[in-house]
């Protein structure tokens, strides 16, 4: 089986806990040296120290990706310890779900932030070192939210959409210059960010369909894992995955 991760630098955003954390760990196991970013600096530093001492290769950069600067200091950070960047995971993500007539707006602020626009500076960082390098890797975590609409996921969803469309824009915009470009959109998955729900009716609901049906964080670690190790010429575009369970 083609061996594609050993020795690449993989950056992953929202790396502090959940479907992040799993897939730095993953990763790291599998050869690669991750460059993780996330706000809560001492999870990531504890994280970092962890793949450390078990015989990997792990730096911790604090990262907020709604402001560009730290976008390019994580990238910045990854070149100078590691001399380049082979894959960047746009994994960073809020979903504080709630019905439109609520008016939320600090939160469809907060969304469109983080979900999209912490997109495009994880991808404009990301960029001019992989076209002079004639080769790299960008994988946007969007949702099944980014398929279809549920119950209070207006704005979520409205987000999630967008990642998938910025994700296939510019996939045919870098084919020419051999960058890999690939969506993944999770279903139910275990993890924290139905703690970012605060009306308690709507994550209450989510948290009892998701404690049901929910498959654990290191699943979407392993079909990260496949993505990249495919070989340079085969693009994996887009993942779309549910627990076998969910009706949605």
């Amino acid at each position: 089986m083609t061996d594609n991760i050993t020795g690449k630098t993989i950056i992953i955003t929202g790396a502090s806990s959940g479907m992040g954390a799993a897939t730095a760990r993953h990763l790291a196991e599998k050869g690669a040296a991750v460059v993780l970013g996330a706000r809560c600096t001492d999870r990531i530093d504890a994280l970092a120290a962890e793949i450390t001492a078990a015989g990997g290769k792990a730096i911790a950069v604090a990262t907020d990706v709604t402001k560009r600067e730290d976008l390019q200091r994580l990238v910045d950070a990854a070149i100078a310890t590691y001399g380049r960047i082979d894959v960047i995971i746009n994994n960073a993500g809020v979903m504080p779900l709630s019905p439109l007539e609520r008016v939320k707006v600090d939160e469809w602020d907060q969304m469109i932030d983080v979900n999209l626009k912490g997109v495009l500076y994880g991808v404009a960082a990301a960029l001019p070192p992989m076209i002079a390098q004639k080769s790299g890797h960008i994988i946007n975590v969007a949702s099944v939210a980014g398929h279809k609409l549920f119950g209070g996921s207006a704005v979520y969803s409205a987000t999630k959409f967008a990642v998938r469309a910025l994700s296939e824009g510019l996939r045919q915009e870098m084919a020419p210059h051999n960058i890999r470009t690939t969506i993944l959109s999770p279903g139910a998955v275990k993890t924290e960010l139905l703690d970012h729900i605060s009306e308690k009716d709507v994550q209450q609901a989510n948290q009892d369909y998701v404690g049901q049906v929910g498959v654990p964080a290191e699943t979407l670690a392993r079909l990260v894992a496949f993505a990249i190790n495919e070989p340079e010429d085969v693009g994996i575009n887009e993942i779309l995955f549910r627990p076998t369970a969910q009706e949605l």
